[in-house]
């Protein structure tokens, strides 16, 4: 096992820093708010650790938590030295917890009088030297399009004038009627459907839940804009691409994060498979991680083999915003479209996009236009961390988070015109994709309406169909 330094920042860059460290304290804060603000498979609250390799980050995890496959988890806890799981089931601090179909959440109790605590890398490392890689893992911290250096949006939001349309530009002509997209994300604003024409009929969820807790100011309060909170706006700026590429698709967001747009995987995978019942044809989940070893993540991937038994539906992911040809997860899995970002001239991949061979597709991710909030943004990373913008209901924002909506879009729009189901629609896709490929990139998707020509473009040329509308 690689040696950790005794403090996690040891060597870090600032930017790395302050982005992780903004994770760590948001779920700190959301820990002092008191019981019963966490449920599902951890054991109280959640506390956020860091696996560092070398001079950067390697991933994120849950404390005190590991993901066990089923059939292996006697031995895991004979490995480990702890009571039977029979005993552990009848303790009332419900060490053992279910998360799906063939995987289990494990608690590392609290060592005995004299014994030295385990950390979860150390436990992990253990349970690898008897019974190989991947019988357990972390239970590792997604965020919105995060990666191995970044884990976070790949800019924070920035401000744009306050009658500013969408770019890529809403493509009335096409359609998505058929398809319902389940948008795994940060939440949707309360006021998006009425504020933003093209996200009229996006519902949540679960009303109790699944609306951002931040309040726009009143007319009557306007001078005085409340501060924005960091990761504010994320899943309705999702879905405002989204609606732009399928204007009339049926859109459900869920808020899936915890705290700083993140969670960990027990509990997303318990949301995904409630969400399961709805029957969408798309889940769009907007989260992404490195993870320890780069192994598949175990939850998902159970919850990957129980979407297959719904027919054509299809799970799409950003690839992650580090710049790295490391696989992110859950983009990395063979059966999600995984999608990169191309830069401000649509023929390059973006500088902070993920790339390599399990990447599917690229579309545009940098500095696209759409739905946000009104009030006051601080800025948490360095080079601007404490700078202030100011915002009137749209931003500009860059990222494989926002590059991915366009793919699902697409996929959405594609199916309304054909009658295709969502599998078959992003199939075709892909192949269009790879055949109008850009060397040195990839596969790319460019927004487009239903007449096949492209419905924006942001380069200064007419190599897209169009003359440059956003200068």
């Amino acid at each position: 096992m690689t040696e950790q330094p005794t403090d996690w920042r040891d060597g870090l860059a600032q930017n790395a820093i302050d982005e992780v460290q903004h994770i760590i304290s948001a779920f700190e804060a959301r820990a002092e708010e008191g019981p019963g603000r966490d449920d599902g498979t951890t054991n109280g609250p959640i506390r956020v650790g860091v696996a560092r390799k070398g001079d950067q980050i390697d991933y994120l995890y849950a404390e005190g938590q590991i993901l066990v496959q089923d059939q292996y988890l006697g031995r895991v806890l004979e490995i480990l030295g702890l009571p039977t799981e029979q005993e552990l089931r009848q303790d009332e601090r419900q060490p053992i917890r279910p998360v799906i179909a063939g995987v289990i959440g494990l608690t590392l109790l609290p060592p005995r009088a004299g014994e030295q605590a385990v950390s979860v890398p150390e436990a992990l490392a253990i349970i690898d030297r008897y019974l190989g890689s991947g019988v357990a893992t972390p239970d590792h911290l997604l965020t919105v399009a995060g990666g191995g250096i970044t884990f976070c949006p790949a800019t924070e939001p920035d401000g744009v004038y306050f009658d500013a349309e969408p770019f890529p530009p809403v493509c009335r002509d096409n359609g998505g009627d058929i398809a319902l997209v389940y948008v795994a994300d940060t939440g949707l604003l309360r006021n998006a459907a009425t504020d933003h024409s093209w996200l009229a009929g996006v519902q949540v969820e679960n009303p109790a839940s699944d609306y951002e807790s931040y309040q726009p100011p009143t007319p009557g309060h306007a001078a005085v804009p409340p501060i924005i909170p960091p990761y504010t706006g994320h899943g309705t700026f999702v879905a405002g691409v989204l609606r732009c590429m399928a204007p009339a698709a049926d859109v459900v967001v869920a808020k899936v994060s915890l705290a700083a747009g993140s969670t960990v995987e027990s509990q997303l995978v318990m949301r995904l498979t409630g969400a399961l019942g709805l029957a969408p044809d798309v889940f769009h989940v907007t989260l992404a991680c490195p993870s320890r070893l780069d192994l598949p993540l175990i939850g998902f991937r159970q919850w990957l083999r129980q979407l297959r038994d719904y027919g054509g539906a299809v799970c799409v992911a950003p690839a992650g915003n580090s710049g790295s040809r490391r696989p992110s997860w859950p983009a990395a899995f063979a059966d999600v479209v995984s999608v990169g970002a191309l830069g401000t001239d649509w023929r390059g991949r973006a500088s902070f996009s993920n790339f390599g061979s399990w990447v599917d597709v690229y579309a545009p991710g940098r500095d696209l236009v759409n739905a946000y909030t009104t009030g006051t943004y601080q800025c948490q990373v360095s080079p601007y961390a404490g700078t202030d913008r100011t915002f009137y209901g749209m931003a500009k924002w860059s990222g494989t988070s926002f590059s991915t909506p366009i793919v699902s879009g697409l996929i959405a729009a594609r199916m309304s015109a054909t009658g295709e189901s969502a599998r078959t629609a992003a199939a075709a896709l892909l192949a269009q994709a790879r055949a109008e490929g850009v060397a040195g990139v990839g596969p790319v998707l460019l927004p487009r309406c239903r007449d096949s020509r492209p419905c924006g473009c942001s380069c200064q040329c007419s190599c897209c169909g169009r003359e440059d509308r956003h200068r």
